[in-house]
């Protein structure tokens, strides 16, 4: 795992499914990761407490956003059927993330 900087990231973490009527796939930011996030965007966050970002699995990139779980106590990241099907993932994978907060 590593903080670059500047709201850059770098991490490896297991892809999930929640399981909903709608099911979605996410990431969970390291717990070092969800705090620096916290810390950079303490006021700037909407009022569902999303931030934008740009994220990167493998080739594939996308703009979204991340907001934070208080079950988990951590920031998620939805992950697009679009991205699982070009990086050939799946529930449980482990997967290397590149994420930057977007300028405001």
């Amino acid at each position: 795992m590593a903080i670059l900087g500047d709201g850059r990231y770098e991490f490896t973490t297991e892809l999930w499914l929640h399981p909903a009527p709608a099911p979605w796939h996410f990431v969970s930011l390291p717990a070092e990761v969800s705090d620096d996030v916290r810390a950079l965007t303490d006021g700037s966050r909407t009022a569902f407490g999303s931030t934008r970002v740009e994220a990167r699995i493998g080739e594939t990139p996308w703009s979204t956003s991340i907001f934070f779980d208080r079950k988990r106590e951590c920031f998620l990241l939805p992950v697009k059927a679009d991205v699982r099907r070009r990086e050939g993932i799946g529930d449980g994978d482990r997967v290397k993330v590149h994420l930057a907060l977007a300028e405001a």
